[in-house]
């Protein structure tokens, strides 16, 4: 079961960040964007948000599973345990490391004694141990997915089921991928706007997961997938489409995404006005193009890195909460190692947010 203790004080997060990365996300107080701008998290976030929104009541009782699931039950916040890496990755590039997860019934075990708010996977997963589990910890379905077996690779998404099959197996929550800044993007847009329209209208919430891609976007100097500007403005895509929950990778880029690569438009005021290169204000300048926070931002655990695993999941999960996130979705950190240490692992992470002494900033 998981564990009921919580961390208190924050030497904890100091012996695993060390001091100096410590100092900087523990101690930033400046940020550009004031938090009394922002709808944050808290046990009143469905009352505050979702019920005066058209959502029909349905999703808002969907929602209220979600967030009043596992640890982090009643705070707001969310820890979600994604693996649908099996297709998006490969099942051999991602299980190898640990074959037990070859076994749908371990991803939902590994969610569960994490005490993790839910799992999100793929149809084949979930549904292969539905009438066992879907009662006991909500479902969130990824329906569609980068299919990684053509060749030459491509990227693209493209639906693997329907929203029925999804509702049929007692899915909390839909998820699904838009590739921003592809030559696909428009098609995925009408997709998924659609697949959302419908999976509420059968009362389930939506997750996306809002990515830039885009081989344009990386030049020989510099990454600008992960630029600021561009990823936020993704967000903000996203949550046009209707999306309950924003997934999204860290901002690592402060640099303009869309003046460096010379199209779209940007106001010089984001960069002096609204956010700075600290990763708090630009995750802050993230989440206010999720309508200042109306939309949950949960930032992705990003790749296994081995040893540093703890303290970088720990760290974004510090700088998601510092800037008025939602949580984290976090899985190859968790699932690439063994078992009773990817609960541990998850459990830390939710500890950050459970931790009253971790402020918004």
């Amino acid at each position: 079961m998981p564990q009921t203790e919580i961390r208190t004080g924050t030497s904890w997060v100091e012996d695993i960040l060390g001091p100096e990365q410590s100092k900087s996300l523990l101690g930033f107080d400046s940020p550009k964007i004031s938090k009394d701008m922002l709808h944050l998290p808290g046990p009143d976030f469905l009352d505050r948000i979702f019920i005066p929104s058209d959502r029909p009541i349905p999703v808002v009782n969907n929602l209220h599973r979600l967030f009043n699931s596992g640890r982090l039950a009643g705070t707001g916040y969310l820890s979600i345990l994604p693996v649908d890496q099996g297709i998006e990755h490969s099942a051999g590039a991602s299980f190898a490391k640990n074959p037990i997860y070859f076994d749908p019934e371990n991803i939902v075990k590994l969610a569960i004694e994490g005490g993790c708010n839910a799992v999100a996977s793929t149809y084949g997963v979930l549904a292969s141990v539905a009438r066992k589990y879907a009662h006991k910890i909500p479902f969130v379905v990824k329906i569609n997915h980068n299919e990684f077996l053509s060749y030459p690779n491509s990227y693209d998404q493209v639906m693997f089921g329907t929203i029925k099959e999804a509702y049929d197996m007692g899915a909390a929550a839909v998820g699904a991928t838009i590739y921003f800044g592809s030559p696909e993007s428009r098609r995925q847009i009408v997709e998924v706007a659609e697949a959302f329209a419908y999976a509420h209208e059968l009362g389930m919430a939506t997750i996306l997961w809002c990515y830039t891609r885009n081989s344009g976007f990386k030049t020989s100097e510099k990454d600008y997938h992960t630029a600021m500007d561009l990823s936020s403005q993704a967000n903000h895509l996203g949550v046009t489409i209707k999306a309950d929950i924003i997934k999204q990778k860290l901002p690592e880029v402060f640099e303009s995404g869309y003046k460096a690569l010379n199209f779209g438009k940007i106001d010089n005021k984001v960069f002096t006005d609204l956010a700075s290169p600290h990763p708090i204000d630009m995750t802050r300048y993230m989440l206010a193009n999720c309508y200042m926070g109306r939309a949950g931002l949960i930032n992705s655990g990003g790749a296994s890195a081995g040893e540093t695993d703890l303290q970088e999941a720990v760290a974004t999960a510090v700088i998601n909460k510092r800037a008025g996130g939602t949580g984290l979705i976090l899985g190859r950190r968790a699932f690439q190692r063994p078992f009773e240490d990817g609960v541990k692992l998850l459990q830390t992470v939710q500890d950050v947010y459970l931790n009253k002494d971790i402020t918004i900033a």
